[in-house]
């Protein structure tokens, strides 16, 4: 049977991180200064045993936080493991993140030359390296100008040209180019292509169904610190949605205290922002939300494509004339992209009593792009035509659009596409006109 030869082997990788209560916490334990001070275990990763193969494409997934840049930056170097032990062997080029190994005081060229010199090259090499560098990345005149200057996709374009062309055997990249506008995201793509097919070794994280499913070979899946599983790429995905919907039973901790014991840590686990920035007046209070799946499952995703539902349960605590209740989400750069409320939906115009306890639900169809989007509530009104905000939620729950198909833009139009045979149709007509006994140019 034939060995298949390790680019990368990880054993038994933990990183633990101390959780403070008060930052200044840390300073006094490290210096032994009073009580003991109590702290929190955090498994960034917990246990993790994998090997990544020679020539393979390999695709690492997880919700937010399960460690997939932690794990990469062991393996680069860029981070020490608490325990377990990593072995390279190949010369790797890292794309973690945006500007990373990047001096912003240098220009792009001397930034070339920075990151060159780190992976061993010497002057001669880097320079024979460079058009090919320039080329690529197509960022013209901005070569010259200190990379404190350059915006994201400049950032990022630089970054991605210099680590192909410095001829790696192992390319690790960590949601980089999810930065890069839709052409250049196709260049590194082709780029893939061409590595593939030389027998190199990549490794990459993506929230990317569609590029983890067309590209890898293999895909790891990580949850909370965890290796839940391997496999292709299907039967990781479909894992993967199951983990995101709740189907699943989060795994204690191996060693050391579970961290979804703090109840403020459950509530971000589940989506729920501790932060959410809440006013109004009281006169309406939401005592609960959260979002149902198509099966009625509590989740923090949704497939795209599928259909889902707000819930809101608001009490109240005034006799009011036809409140309304509303829901939005923004995207993560504050964005409003779309809501609703029942008085535009004309669902709900009727007064309420003192201590009336309502349930509401908004039920569509998922149609916005893969990625993360925050949810916002409300329960507001008109009191003798002056409006009032009873009380108002922004920001209140994080909600995560699973998709193995992204165009372009926030929404996705359903397209049904149809590419029938030109020529055949032409002549069809021809034949009509012919027919017919119309006059025709031939």
């Amino acid at each position: 049977m034939e060995t298949r030869e390790t680019a990368i082997r990880v054993t038994n990788l933990k990183k633990i991180y101390k959780l403070y209560e008060k930052p200044r916490d840390r300073i006094k334990e490290a210096f032994g200064l009073g009580r003991k001070i109590s702290h929190k275990l955090h498994y960034a990763l917990n246990g993790v045993n994998l090997s990544i193969y020679k020539g393979e494409t390999v695709g690492i997934i997880g919700t937010n936080g399960s460690g997939k840049s932690t794990i990469l930056k062991i393996i680069t170097g860029v981070l020490n493991p608490t325990e377990g032990e990593v072995v390279v062997d190949g010369r790797i080029s890292a794309l973690l993140e945006l500007g990373a190994g990047f001096n912003q005081e240098y220009n792009g060229i001397e930034n070339v030359y920075l990151n060159g010199t780190m992976m061993g090259f010497s002057e001669k090499e880097i320079e024979a390296k460079l058009p090919d560098i320039l080329e690529f990345a197509d960022i013209g005149d901005y070569v010259y100008q200190p990379v404190k200057t350059y915006s994201s996709g400049m950032f990022v374009r630089l970054a991605f040209a210099v680590a192909i062309n410095i001829e790696p055997e192992i390319l690790i990249v960590d949601e980089a180019l999810s930065v890069g506008d839709v052409f250049f995201q196709a260049k590194c793509y082709h780029k893939f292509e061409e590595f593939k097919k030389n027998g190199k070794t990549i490794v990459f994280v993506s929230h990317d169904l569609s590029s983890i499913s067309k590209y890898c070979d293999r895909v790891f899946l990580l949850n909370q610190g965890n290796l839940l599983g391997e496999g292709s790429p299907k039967e990781m995905i479909d894992a993967y949605k199951r983990v995101l919907v709740g189907q699943y039973e989060i795994p204690e901790e191996k060693d050391g205290e579970n961290l979804l014991a703090d109840p403020a840590l459950q509530k971000a686990a589940t989506g729920v922002n501790p932060e959410a920035l809440e006013y109004g007046t009281g006169q309406g209070q939401i005592l609960e939300y959260y979002i149902t799946d198509d099966r009625g499952v509590r989740t923090t995703a949704v497939i795209k494509g599928t259909k889902f539902t707000v819930h809101m349960r608001v009490k109240f605590t005034e006799d009011l004339p036809a409140p309304i209740f509303a829901f939005s989400f923004k995207n993560v750069m504050g964005t409003e992209i779309t809501g609703t409320n029942t008085m535009i939906e004309k669902a709900f115009l009727e007064s309420v009593r003192s201590g009336d306890v309502k349930d509401i639900t908004f039920t569509q169809r998922m149609t916005l792009q893969g990625g993360e989007y925050l949810l916002s509530l409300g329960v507001t009104g008109y009191n003798k035509d002056q409006f009032e905000v009873y009380h108002r939620l922004y920001d209140a729950l994080n909600i995560t659009v699973v998709s193995d198909k992204n165009t372009v833009g926030y929404y996705d139009c359903e397209s049904v596409v149809q590419v029938a045979d030109g020529n055949r149709k032409a002549y069809n007509e021809r034949r009509k006109t012919d027919v017919s006994g119309r006059q025709f140019d031939r």
